[in-house]
């Protein structure tokens, strides 16, 4: 499809329909990108509860490489598909070049930094002397693989804003599923334990990301010119002020991870093994909603440069309905089998069972109430209003969870561990209420007078 018809599509076509074609691979491609992390869990989980639990200490680094991969993916893509909106193709290519390139940049400095200190990071991260050995041996490989993360997230969330949602399927789950064939094979056949789980994840994300290249170039998408950092300085900004909520997300969600592995520690590695399990679990559970609201971002994003704020508010109450009834269906799900899921990861050990099956059904209470917080701050983001959605995207991981994480634990022991993440939900759903009906009126009165 050419640059105008898929642009004529995002103007015109039929809200259901749209979401739906736009949705289903950003969904897939979410739920792949989960895969990787729960796939290091399953098979190393299979090693021992301490190498389950150095997964789990190392995932707060890998969360903030993610985070800066959707700082530059999002800011760049966020304004990519105004601009396209608004018929800038110069302007949106410009920022295509230099997110991705800042994304690489990036990467190389992070992933050195990372393996030059890899010991120190260990233990601020929350390693057990019984942990570190293995947190050593996964975390040196997979800084390595930082700009290779990083650049690929860019190319994926460029794609998606552009409307080439099936492209940016296409590149992150051939990593997913490579990921998945190589852990077996390099932890086992070639007995490299722990080791093998990273380099698999290394490997596969380094060739996501040159099949996504590949890819850009197949559907024509916007070029990435290294000259085009000549305009860094007039594209810094609208990158930066796109980016922020997602960095705020991302890289808070690294904090809360330590946090919540330091709040475990205490209970011993079985505590820090489920509560990573869960982790993962719930991470794959909110992918679909992630997948769907990026299906929903290119939407709003072309529609409100173009000015039809009328089919913006169309799509997110569709998407907002859709994704509520799924979440609620999965929740029931996840609460009524809760210790059977912990157990995929670690059938062998009854106290990580115990601890992650607690755990698991205390969010899966609030799960359906996830859809209202991240489709409003992805609504929030994408139309500009960086401050709300800045603030949002901080709440969840972040302003709410981290105090009930520091506090309930010295109240309630380890159920304060589990139950943590449950009472940050309910704090930022209220929240997200109250920014919606405070900061959309203005909006909610132009689309009805349009």
């Amino acid at each position: 499809m050419k640059a105008e018809e898929r642009q004529q599509m995002l103007a015109n076509a039929p809200i259901p329909g749209l979401v739906t074609r736009l949705s289903i691979p950003t969904i897939i491609s979410m739920l792949v990108t989960s895969l990787y992390n729960m796939a290091d869990t399953f098979f190393v989980g299979q090693i021992s509860t301490s190498a389950t639990a150095a997964v789990g200490v190392v995932f707060p680094l890998m969360a903030i490489i993610q985070a800066f991969g959707f700082f530059y993916g999002h800011g760049s893509g966020n304004t990519i598909s105004r601009k396209l909106g608004a018929g800038q193709t110069e302007e949106a290519r410009q920022l295509s070049s230099c997110g991705y390139y800042l994304a690489l940049f990036t990467g190389i400095l992070f992933g050195t930094i990372c393996f030059l200190f890899v010991q120190p990071l260990s233990r601020v991260l929350g390693s057990t002397d019984t942990i570190l050995p293995y947190t050593i041996s996964y975390m040196s490989i997979i800084v390595l693989g930082a700009p290779a993360v990083m650049g690929s997230f860019v190319l994926n969330n460029q794609l998606r804003f552009q409307g080439f949602a099936l492209y940016s399927m296409i590149g992150m789950t051939f990593g997913g599923i490579l990921n998945i064939f190589l852990d077996p094979l390099l932890i086992f056949s070639f007995e490299m334990g722990i080791t093998g789980a990273a380099v698999a994840t290394v490997f596969s994300q380094t060739l996501s990301m040159l099949l996504l290249l590949l890819l850009c170039r197949r559907c024509q998408a916007l070029p990435h010119r290294l000259s085009d950092l000549k305009y860094l300085g007039s594209t810094i900004a609208p990158i930066c002020g796109g980016g922020f909520p997602s960095l705020c997300r991302q890289g808070l969600a690294s904090i809360s991870t330590i946090a919540l592995n330091l709040a475990a520690k205490p209970y011993g590695d079985a505590a820090i093994a489920a509560m990573s399990i869960v982790t993962r679990i719930m991470m794959f559970a909110n992918s679909a909603t992630i997948g769907f609201g990026q299906g929903f971002q290119p939407i709003c994003g072309f529609n409100y440069g173009a000015g039809n704020k009328k089919r913006v508010l169309e799509a997110f109450w569709f998407c907002m309905k859709l994704i509520t009834s799924v979440l609620l269906a999965a929740a029931v799900a996840g609460f009524i089998f809760s210790p059977n899921l912990v157990a995929v990861f670690r059938r062998n050990d009854p106290d990580v069972i115990r601890i992650g099956a607690l755990a698991l059904r205390s969010q899966c209470i609030t799960l359906p109430l996830c859809g209202w917080i991240i489709l409003n701050n992805m609504l929030f983001q994408t139309i500009g209003y960086t401050l709300p959605a800045s603030i949002l995207a901080s709440s969840r991981q972040g302003v709410c969870f981290l105090p009930l994480i520091l506090i309930l634990p010295l109240i309630f022991g380890i159920t304060g561990v589990q139950t943590a993440q449950a009472g940050a939900d309910i704090c930022s759903f209220l929240l997200a209420l109250y920014l919606h009906r405070t900061k959309l009126k203005d909006f909610y009165l132009a689309a009805k007078q349009s």
